[in-house]
């Protein structure tokens, strides 16, 4: 069992940055891939970005690479996302998520899931 708790959303404007964090306990940090998805309203939920237990791998959708960065500090049981350039399009729930197995071809399965931190950008 794993239990993850998302923090750092909020209301910010256009072109603003934040920086999620997801706490995580229960089982060994470094034994699992992870990942953070987010929901709009309206919308399905969708990948953001993931990555691999060691931190040496990441993955990003097309519509956050070269704006967002994944990281994860394993002594510290959390994974972060940085949120640079943010726009409207980007406020959704943001979710942190755990992999037990290898990565799933659309990095859209996941094993566990968070409760989801707000994130609300205005133009």
């Amino acid at each position: 069992q794993v239990q993850l708790v998302e923090s750092g959303g909020g209301l910010v404007q256009a072109g603003a940055s934040l920086r999620l964090s997801c706490a995580a306990s229960g089982r060994s940090f470094s034994d699992y891939d992870m990942g953070w998805l987010r929901q709009a309203p309206g919308k399905e939920r969708e990948f953001v970005a993931a990555i691999d237990r060691s931190g040496g791998k990441t993955f990003y959708a097309d519509s956050v690479k070269g704006r967002f960065t994944i990281s994860r500090d394993n002594g510290k049981n959390t994974m972060y996302l940085q949120m640079n350039e943010l726009s409207p399009e980007d406020t959704a729930a943001y979710y942190c998520a755990v992999r037990l197995g290898n990565f799933a071809d659309d990095f859209n399965e996941y094993d566990y899931l968070g409760q989801g931190t707000q994130v609300t950008v205005s133009s």
